[in-house]
């Protein structure tokens, strides 16, 4: 096992595009790092990186203490799993998770172990002499793993592995991937764009946007304290609503507190800490009436989507107007207003989330 550092690594494409804007991280010994982000945002090229299937541009990537910037890919003691399996088709099952093992001309015993532990792991034992195209394409994924545990590599790499499987079945793999990780102790690094995914499986979460990172931490720190607007927005399904303050606005809103900027600002609350209340008055916090223009029932919860806008209002201590828009608020159980309905959803003060108007800074008030 191993810690792998990233130190203002960059990579910039012929012509000066920028995919890789200079990125520091460290993933620790028997750590789950997994990068998430919308698609282009430089995930994949970043663990395309560390593989060493890209070249970097600058800075230094650093596996178990070796900085391993022109080392052959063979040579870094990592085992990658792809999005596409990457099977031989005319190979069984065992002998797609030989091969590798073959060709560093291990000894077959010491192969066959191997093989069959990881076999025993995965649950594989009964198909190792199938083909691929005899499995699903859960067991096609368990293969993909079986073969890069059979390598005992200081490092797994995972590129967006559960992409190819239905919902459920999704589900049911990102369980095993967490227990097997956790089993074989393997510093381990995962590429997803599915933020559920990920908050799921990190131990570290790192957030990345347009070949940067937006935030690096504990998944639910940065679920409760999002960095910026974009983190707030992409971490959490249904995403956290946000609004733009007015200096007037922020004044009103946070009347009393020295910390509160003297901008605009963009104030943000989470669809769970907004309840609805038959309630026309609200001392603190935050209080918006809502037109029900849509409503998701999901089973234990529902979403009820409302709109802001003609005598909406922010309340507080002293009222302050938002801007028209749409708030989303989660209401537990499948009982929920009618579309059309006229509702007042409040949040305190404690649960209220303010961003500078760029979006770019968070500041606690």
């Amino acid at each position: 096992m191993a810690n792998v550092s990233l130190r203002n690594v960059k990579k910039t494409y012929v012509g000066g595009f920028e995919a890789i804007k200079g990125i520091d991280f460290e993933v620790g010994d028997g750590q789950f790092c997994v990068l998430v982000g919308p698609s282009g945002c430089g995930k994949s090229t970043l663990l395309r990186m560390v593989a060493g299937l890209e070249t970097i541009t600058s800075g230094e990537i650093d596996i178990g203490g070796r900085v391993v910037n022109q080392i052959e890919p063979a040579d870094r003691d990592i085992a990658m799993v792809f999005q596409n399996y990457a099977l031989y088709p005319h190979m069984s099952v065992y002998n797609n998770m030989a091969y590798g093992l073959r060709n560093r001309r291990m000894a077959e015993p010491e192969i066959d172990s191997r093989v069959r532990e990881a076999a025993k792991i995965l649950e594989l034992g009964a198909l190792l002499e199938r083909k691929p195209r005899q499995l699903s394409g859960g067991q096609r994924q368990r293969v993909a793993m079986g073969r890069a545990i059979v390598r005992q590599p200081k490092v797994f790499l995972f590129d967006e592995p559960l992409s190819n499987l239905d919902a459920k079945l999704r589900v049911a793999m990102r369980v095993e991937i967490r227990k097997l990780q956790r089993r074989l102790k393997t510093t381990s690094i995962y590429v997803t764009h599915d933020q559920l995914e990920a908050m799921t499986l990190a131990d570290i979460l790192v957030v990345m946007n347009g070949g940067q990172v937006e935030q690096i931490g504990n998944p639910l720190d940065i679920y409760r304290t999002p960095a910026t607007t974009f983190v707030a927005s992409f971490i959490g399904a249904p995403p956290m609503n946000l609004m733009t303050l007015t200096a007037q606005e922020i004044a009103a809103q946070f009347a009393g507190d020295s910390r509160a900027p003297t901008a605009g600002g963009i104030l943000g609350v989470r669809p769970e800490d907004l309840e609805i209340t038959t309630s026309q008055g609200h001392a603190g916090g935050l209080a918006l009436d809502l037109t029900v223009e849509a409503i998701e029932r999901v089973g234990p919860e529902t979403f009820v989507y409302g709109a802001r806008g003609g005598d909406s209002h922010a309340v507080s201590a002293k009222p302050g107007e938002l801007p028209p828009g749409e708030v989303i608020v989660r209401v537990p159980g499948q009982i929920a207003p009618a579309i059309g309905d006229r509702i007042r959803a409040v949040a305190p003060r404690a649960k209220l989330h303010l961003f500078a108007a760029d979006g770019r800074s968070r500041i606690d008030v």
